[in-house]
């Protein structure tokens, strides 16, 4: 009989980044975007686009382009880009090692689950539909729901509210230093992932790992009761 884990005063949740966490999907971003671009007459270099993977579409376009778009073209402009972006998933999907295996373990032990990203709704519905995962994960907190991108913790704060659980009976995945600033920020332990960026940019993280097959349900709950007031626990890739 598989054993449940609850903190002391409700569920403990873990809220979920998407890109990069749940799907491998920073080569679909940066051509999509890159598409983009090329369409409006203007470039994005691979190292340009790192800077600024996680961030809202929004924050890209302004970035990219200076002088932010009408707004009419502006929506136009991210819708196209998404479009692109589902595009390439449908065809080349490429789930994150152990993402499913994971979020099975944790609804099975208890947890309540979350998706916190800045992509639209239509993206993150694909990406939970293709991990087999619809149903499963009932907050999506999508780029709509927010007016305030990463690192800002408004994304992670309107997860745990929705869910019904305070911020520190909530856990944060992320693979990006602006994801992990904003889970801290929101008061929740920060789980980074190693991948997107080194492990070095990830070292304000509570905890490091290189695969999500390295967390379980049990080690995730003793991150969440450890107290964590004042200090970040030293990064690790165990």
């Amino acid at each position: 009989m598989t054993s449940r884990i609850e903190s002391a005063t409700s569920r403990p949740a873990v809220i979920f980044d998407m890109d990069g966490v749940l799907v491998d999907s920073y080569q679909a971003h940066f051509e999509s975007w890159r598409r983009l671009a090329e369409e409006c007459g203007r470039s994005l270099t691979r190292d340009e686009f790192s800077s600024l993977f996680g961030r809202t579409s929004g924050d890209i376009l302004d970035r990219v382009w200076g002088a932010p778009p009408p707004l009419g073209e502006r929506k136009e402009m991210e819708e196209r880009k998404e479009r692109y972006y589902r595009d390439i998933l449908e065809k080349e999907f490429k789930p994150m090692d152990g993402a499913a295996d994971l979020a099975q373990a944790l609804l099975e032990h208890g947890f309540l689950l979350a998706v916190g990203s800045s992509g639209p709704p239509e993206n993150i519905a694909l990406v939970v539909h293709k991990l087999g995962l619809t149903g499963h994960i009932p907050v999506q907190i999508t780029g709509r729901d927010v007016t305030r991108g990463k690192p800002d913790p408004q994304v992670f704060l309107l997860a745990s509210r929705q869910l019904g659980v305070r911020p520190g009976d909530c856990a944060v995945i992320e693979d990006a230093p602006a994801g992990i600033a904003a889970a801290l920020a929101a008061k929740m332990v920060a789980v980074g992932l190693a991948g997107t960026v080194p492990i070095e940019k990830l070292r304000h993280a509570h905890r490091v790992v290189g695969s999500l097959r390295e967390l379980t349900p049990q080690s995730i709950a003793r991150l969440i009761r450890e107290p964590r007031a004042g200090h970040q626990c030293p990064p690790s890739t165990r």
